[in-house]
């Protein structure tokens, strides 16, 4: 009998092991993963395949740009802390507009600066890949005038002599 009950914990054990296995892996991934910092500009490079001109570009999110025949919105663009493995992402949505005005979706997803072949845009004339993320420039602060300051008073230059003329006889 008591074989028989140590064989039945056997699978108890197993599944009370698993289960914590399981729950120290979420618990250790999501502290392990770092935060997400939300960027409100967008950088890009765009490729026209026509003239092999490389063009890089900067969208503020949820602004509509267009490159060539391309009509695209950057919905969300984040980064990762200095302290982290670099890691860039932005979710864009990418339109065709053709000759006579209709507008076709050709890219709706998410784009990694890190693999830019995998997720950009390949279109038969325009490539369209994420470059990084970033926030606005700090803006210039004017430097503070100080008050001038009165300059101390010089003293008078001695007045130079001239040189004596020697007499002559």
């Amino acid at each position: 009998m008591l074989a028989h009950f140590g064989e039945a914990q056997k699978p108890r054990q197993s599944l009370r092991a698993h289960l914590l296995g399981c729950v120290l892996l979420l618990a250790l991934g999501t502290a392990a993963q770092a935060e997400r910092i939300a960027n409100p500009i967008a950088d890009f490079s765009g490729l026209d395949k026509i003239t092999g001109r490389i063009t890089t570009f900067s969208v503020d999110i949820d602004e509509l740009v267009q490159f060539g025949t391309l009509r695209m919105r950057t919905r969300a663009c984040y980064t990762r802390p200095l302290t982290e493995a670099p890691q860039t992402d932005a979710f864009v949505e990418v339109q065709e507009v053709s000759q006579n005005g209709k507008v076709q979706t050709i890219f709706s997803g998410w784009m990694f600066a890190a693999s830019p072949g995998l997720h950009g845009v390949e279109h038969p004339i325009y490539d369209i890949w994420l470059t990084g993320c970033r926030q606005p420039p700090a803006p210039v602060q004017p430097a503070k005038a100080e008050p001038a300051k009165p300059e101390p008073a010089k003293k008078p230059e001695p007045a130079k002599q001239a040189p004596k003329k020697q007499k002559t006889r």
